[in-house]
């Protein structure tokens, strides 16, 4: 299978996940979830940061596990899917520990569901759930872990 462009980068405003959530592993799961080429910004952030930007942009005020902020739509304004995908570390800590969840991979699922977000899916309605939760559980398959969603099926 041939590998979509990808221009990455990676900051961790919030430094606690760099040695356990490196580069590398980002790169490899943000390439299996890609359908196009694509400029991704991926921002590690704590509480604090990530309950101002969901409070800003999205109007609600608490932190949230992923944020996506999707620049184009596939096909408009140039080839590439652009976009910056925001990670809590707090929020994505707290979920992996209460799903029994290895850290990295509760990162891997929140980064291909950000990547997913970025290139135009959604799930505001039950069929695009649907799509966009079985794509997940795919790819995340792919690349070794489990279903995401098997605690609620």
């Amino acid at each position: 299978m041939q590998k979509n462009k990808l221009t990455l980068s990676v900051q961790y405003a919030d430094p606690r996940l760099k040695e356990s959530v490196p580069r590398t592993l980002i790169r490899r799961w943000i390439q299996a979830a890609l359908f196009a080429p694509a400029e991704l910004t991926i921002r590690f952030v704590d509480a604090e940061e990530g309950r101002t930007l969901n409070r800003d942009y999205r109007e609600k005020d608490y932190a949230t596990n992923v944020l996506t902020f999707a620049y184009n739509e596939e096909g408009k304004d140039s080839e590439a899917t652009q976009a910056d995908i925001i990670l809590c570390t707090d929020v994505l800590e707290k979920e992996a520990k209460e799903q029994k969840k290895p850290l990295s991979e509760h990162a891997a699922h929140l980064i291909v569901h950000g990547v997913l977000h970025a290139q135009g899916y959604d799930h505001e309605d039950e069929e695009e759930a649907v799509e966009m939760e079985a794509l997940e559980t795919e790819i995340l398959a792919g690349l070794g872990f489990g279903d995401p969603y098997a605690d609620r099926r």
